[in-house]
């Protein structure tokens, strides 16, 4: 059974840090990109970052180079998400997911086969 279970998250001060991390299980996990995207109450999921698999090449939406960091530890199965310098618009459901082979982009939510079942972020102001 694929499964991804997410930890971390939780309430932060704006300019604070937060971890993410989604533990893998069921699939090869190297053969496999990872990703992490986000729902915002009313707003459509959007990607934030991904890691390829293969040469774990990274990935992330333009507006959030520079605080946001997607690595992964392929003997635990695990890809976090290092987040810097919150803001209260990173307030949003955390989620990853999976998608097989070599992606050379942040994917759109649609192309990825399995979740995480979302971590919430909230950021105060």
């Amino acid at each position: 059974e694929v499964q991804l279970v997410q930890s971390g998250g939780g309430l932060v001060q704006a300019g604070g840090s937060l971890r993410l991390s989604c533990a893998a299980s069921g699939f090869t996990f190297d053969d496999y990109a990872i990703g992490w995207f986000r729902q915002a109450p009313g707003k459509e999921r959007e990607g934030v970052s991904c890691i390829s698999s293969s040469d774990g090449s990274t990935y992330y939406e333009d507006s959030l180079k520079g605080r946001f960091t997607i690595s992964r530890d392929i003997p635990k199965n695990t890809v976090y998400l290092q987040m810097n310098s919150l803001k209260p618009e990173d307030t949003a459901v955390y989620y990853c997911a999976a998608t097989i082979g070599i992606v050379n982009s942040v994917p759109h939510y649609n192309g990825m086969d399995y979740w995480g079942k979302g971590t919430l972020v909230t950021v105060s102001s």
